[in-house]
């Protein structure tokens, strides 16, 4: 009994503080996170690390060397100074305010983001800026001429090829594109005669693959097929011009 008492007594005693330590709030807990840090910072190669090793010290994220690039926009010529890292596609959201592209999935699944480079139809998210030098670029505020709509652009506001509308620009780059392609009598997977050098038959089934790397998440996939039906009986032959809208 008394040895449990003077157990308790004793417990009950604060713990004398070192001289050295006298002063400070530093606890066992602190120690462990700063040393954490400091020693995680050395082994990722941090540079700027504070002798305290309690903070990163902020630096500005330097740029690579900026490359001059020159496009043609919707028929406008433009000159750039570019960061090689840019997309096509935040270069023309971004930078020229061209927001009819889309943003989706920014990893090439959805086709949002399609438009035109010299009449081939691209994922602008995967594609860099300076890698299009010297390209002529279209994007959907490039189809139409004036007030007059392209002829692709109008058939899918009459057979309602759309629902939200988000992944219409890029369903409408891609239509207008995959009409060229037919024209010059590309094949695709389900095209029954390899060997044709005719103009591709336009069927739903035709239509449907060609289609198949853009996303419409409301489904509006009828529309869109007619749609493209109409416009390829509206849309003028320009294979001999490289395809080009």
């Amino acid at each position: 009994m008394e040895a449990d008492n003077r157990l308790k007594k004793s417990s009950e005693i604060p713990p004398k503080s070192h001289p050295e330590h006298q002063g400070t709030d530093f606890t066992r807990r602190e120690f462990v996170a700063t040393v954490g840090a400091v020693t995680g910072g050395m082994a990722l190669g941090f540079r700027g690390f504070e002798s305290s090793g309690t903070a990163l010290a902020e630096t500005p994220a330097r740029s690579a060397h900026e490359v001059a690039t020159e496009m043609v926009i919707n028929g406008q010529h433009q000159n750039f100074s570019l960061d090689p890292r840019v997309t096509l596609l935040d270069l023309l959201r971004e930078d020229l305010g061209l927001t009819g592209t889309k943003k989706g999935c920014d990893h090439g699944q959805c086709g949002a983001c399609t438009v035109l480079a010299n009449g081939v139809r691209i994922n602008s998210c995967l594609s860099l800026a300076v890698a299009h030098d010297g390209d002529e670029i279209t994007t959907i505020e490039g189809l139409a001429q004036g007030e007059q709509l392209h002829p692709v652009q109008q058939a899918f506001l009459e057979f309602d090829g759309f629902q939200c509308g988000y992944c219409t620009p890029g369903q409408i780059c891609s239509a207008v594109a995959l009409l060229h392609e037919a024209q010059r009598g590309d094949a695709s997977f389900v095209t029954p005669d390899l060997a044709r050098k005719a103009p591709a038959e336009l069927t739903p089934d035709e239509i449907r693959e060609r289609m198949s790397g853009n996303i419409c998440r409301c489904g509006a996939y009828p529309g869109i097929v007619e749609a493209v039906q109409a416009g390829s009986r509206q849309t003028p032959d320009t294979t001999k011009t490289g395809g080009r809208p």
